[in-house]
């Protein structure tokens, strides 16, 4: 049986090895905080290079759909997402992906839109944009910290509360623009093991911040994006994690994020590994450096940190090149823990 199913495995990777792409921008502003941003002129030379070098620039629902029905993709499919819907995407993002013809998804938070706060588009303008072509999609009602309960509250009740937040946010996106895609992209990155069971129960797909080429071996309630922003923005690096691959993930003993005592999270790891070699594996663990990884087996390997992880967000990475393509196989895994009293970096 096992024997069986590791030979589909092998099967279903040479038939599907494709992977997706999926770019994750926010502001496009020469103007706005360089952590999250890329300037007009970046933003231009990288859409030209997909241009240039015939990448196959897919909405992100068709990606999603192609890896739900296990369909192969072309190769050199990219995606192209925006979060929380800031102005600078309907003045200065959306004339040049028109341009090139390229489409996109954008993933907003009602609220601050309805509010006006600043830099954000109005819901007119984001109502336009749909009429054009533009992929509307969830980001919570008022982009909150998912995880993290309120004083008081129960697990029952949290769940709840955030079930009732991602409908209602669909809910309005529905009723303003027609569309309905059942994509939320976590606020923060943020999100935890009940919260994916919670969203596969209903049918949605979710998307982090963790890196890596999606593809058949990720979790559809957990895809990576590559982030472009401040020094992510670099065209001769994001050339790399443009040409990366859907790393062959079987099993891992652990993928939910939440930590909630051990600040060291071992990850154990299991990989078809057909067109990898171990010694080329390299991990790196966020702000302490490379390790090699710790091999178990002849497709296992292990990773820890040496230190504790810092309050808030970290992630595990692990690269290795294709034994047969031009590129490498991607993985990264995230992490959000809490101070040791329990309450959360104030961000």
């Amino acid at each position: 049986m096992i024997k069986t199913l590791l030979i589909g495995l092998l099967l279903l990777a040479c038939t599907s090895a494709q992977a997706a792409v999926i770019l994750q921008y926010h502001h496009v502003s020469a103007t706005t905080p360089a952590s999250t941003s890329v300037t007009p002129k970046q933003f231009r030379e990288q859409m030209q290079y997909l241009y240039d070098h015939q990448f196959n620039v897919l909405p992100l629902s068709d990606i999603v759909n192609a890896i739900k029905s296990q369909q192969t993709l072309p190769a050199k499919t990219v995606a192209i997402t925006f979060d929380d819907g800031y102005r600078s995407i309907a003045t200065t993002a959306h004339p040049i992906l028109k341009e090139y013809g390229f489409p996109y998804t954008l993933f907003v938070s009602v609220e601050p839109i309805k509010r006006k706060y600043g830099n954000m588009m109005t819901w007119n303008e984001l109502i336009e944009l749909s009429k054009d072509g533009a992929e509307i999609a969830n980001h919570s009602w008022g982009h909150e910290h998912l995880i993290r309960r309120l004083p008081q509250e129960t697990q029952a009740q949290w769940i709840k509360r955030i079930e009732q937040n991602i409908d209602q946010t669909e809910a309005a996106i529905a009723e303003a623009t027609g569309q309905n895609l059942k994509m939320l992209a976590y606020p923060y990155g943020e999100y935890n093991a009940d919260i994916e069971a919670m969203l596969a129960k209903k049918g949605y797909v979710a998307l982090g911040q963790q890196s890596g080429a999606a593809g058949i071996y990720s979790s559809l309630t957990a895809l990576p994006r590559f982030p472009v922003a401040g020094v992510y923005a670099n065209l001769d690096t994001l050339k790399v994690k443009l040409n990366s691959l859907n790393m062959p993930v079987i099993n891992q003993n652990t993928s939910n994020p939440e930590l909630t005592k051990n600040w060291r999270p071992k990850l154990i790891v299991t990989l078809d590994m057909t067109d990898i070699y171990p010694h080329q594996m390299m991990c790196f663990i966020q702000g302490q450096g490379a390790q090699k990884p710790l091999w178990l087996g002849k497709n296992q390997f292990s990773i820890q940190a040496e230190t504790d992880l810092p309050a808030g967000r970290s992630r595990y990475n692990c690269t290795a090149p294709s034994k047969t393509k031009s590129g490498y196989y991607w993985f990264s895994q995230a992490w959000v823990r809490p101070f040791d009293d329990g309450s959360w970096p104030k961000e």
